[in-house]
């Protein structure tokens, strides 16, 4: 069954047999904090109502389906690159490794995986990249949900560690005022040296 919502792209919510993991990543941008993914196997009988790719939704609504998705789904998980990863494999290795452990984290394992984006990590099951998954999968909308907003949490978290560079707002992206506090404060432990506006600094 696809349904679509007024002015929003088709999801299906319809997946082969088995059991199957929608799986996304978060924070590939930033210039600050881990690359986070989850894994999500929706429960079949058990909907959950208004799901869409996280970037296109409200930071309320991500809230509550986040919660909604935690407690209606068969199982998730949620799994990380930390900033000496990304400099030392890069954003994409960083991002799949991200992925592979997240999905190693679901209980039960999953029989095949839908991966948003155009790569595939290295994982014990089948598994196919989709391109815009996150607005086409429901479990890949699930899965960028999970990560968006538990990444965003960290985010507040390293913001009062690390007051002046407003990473509660920009949550690491680089804007304007993100580079000029590294330009008046310097780097931090948290902020990916081999990123170009980073390196410069260093």
């Amino acid at each position: 069954m696809k349904t679509k919502a007024k002015g929003q792209t088709e999801i299906d919510f319809t997946a082969p047999a088995g059991l199957v993991a929608g799986v996304d990543e978060a924070g590939r941008g930033p210039l600050a904090g881990p690359v986070v993914a989850a894994a999500v196997i929706l429960d079949p009988v058990r909907p959950i109502q208004g799901l869409a790719d996280s970037k296109k939704l409200t930071e309320s609504r991500r809230e509550v389906l986040f919660t909604e998705i935690q407690n209606s789904a068969l199982c998730w998980a949620i799994g990380r690159a930390e900033v000496a990863e990304i400099d030392n494999i890069n954003i994409l290795q960083a991002s799949l490794l991200a992925m592979q452990r997240a999905v190693a984290g679901l209980h039960p394992q999953p029989d095949m995986a839908l991966i948003d984006g155009n790569h595939i990590p290295r994982l014990n099951c089948p598994a196919q990249a989709i391109i815009k998954g996150d607005s086409k999968v429901a479990a890949i909308s699930a899965a960028s949900i999970l990560a968006k907003v538990a990444r965003d949490r960290e985010m507040l978290e390293l913001d009062a560690q690390y007051p002046g560079y407003g990473l509660a707002k920009h949550k690491g992206y680089p804007t304007r005022s993100h580079i000029q506090a590294l330009t008046e404060l310097g780097v931090t432990p948290i902020h990916r040296c081999s990123y170009g506006p980073v390196k410069k600094l260093l």
